[in-house]
């Protein structure tokens, strides 16, 4: 440490400094002379900072862990407060084309039960491509809905579907 303090000081006077502060440099290192003789006084001091630092930073940590649960608790009331209701868009039932009707039933049915019998159909007959989970294989029904394409990614294939939906 004391070489430390010995490099800083060294730093100092070289750089460029008015007059006035050159002073408070030298008076800074004139104090610092006569502290060698109590370096061993120093170095106990030194470790009860480091000491004191620790606990600082458990405290630090132990006001984080509260910070956390209060955060939990907030989106659980939130969820007690108000109920979710469905999107009247999604709900509102749907008359799928002839093509789709081939895969899913020709019964009006809503976006989201569309979605899930399209799905059931793709694991049943398993079009879903076991290298890419992403991707479903079309079979004679799917290539008329899918507009003639063998393989389509499933992002892909909701906005072919909803081309089939009126």
């Amino acid at each position: 440490m004391a070489t430390a303090k010995k490099a800083a000081a060294k730093k100092k006077p070289a750089a460029k400094k008015p007059a006035a502060k050159k002073a408070a440099v030298k008076k800074t290192v004139a104090k610092k002379a006569p502290a060698k003789k109590a370096v061993a006084a120093k170095k106990p001091a030194a470790k009860k900072v480091a000491a004191k630092k620790a606990p600082a930073a458990k405290k630090v940590a132990a006001k984080k862990a509260p910070a956390k649960k209060v955060a939990a608790k907030k989106p659980a009331a939130k969820k007690v407060k108000t109920a979710r209701t469905p999107n009247a868009a999604f709900m509102k039932p749907m008359t799928p084309s002839a093509e789709l009707a081939a895969v899913i039933g020709a019964n009006p049915m809503p976006r989201t039960d569309v979605t899930k019998k399209v799905w059931d159909y793709i694991k049943k007959n398993k079009l879903q491509d076991a290298v890419n989970k992403r991707n479903i294989n079309a079979d004679d029904k799917l290539k008329a809905v899918f507009g003639g394409k063998k393989s389509v990614s499933m992002f892909e294939m909701t906005k072919l579907i909803s081309g089939h939906l009126k």
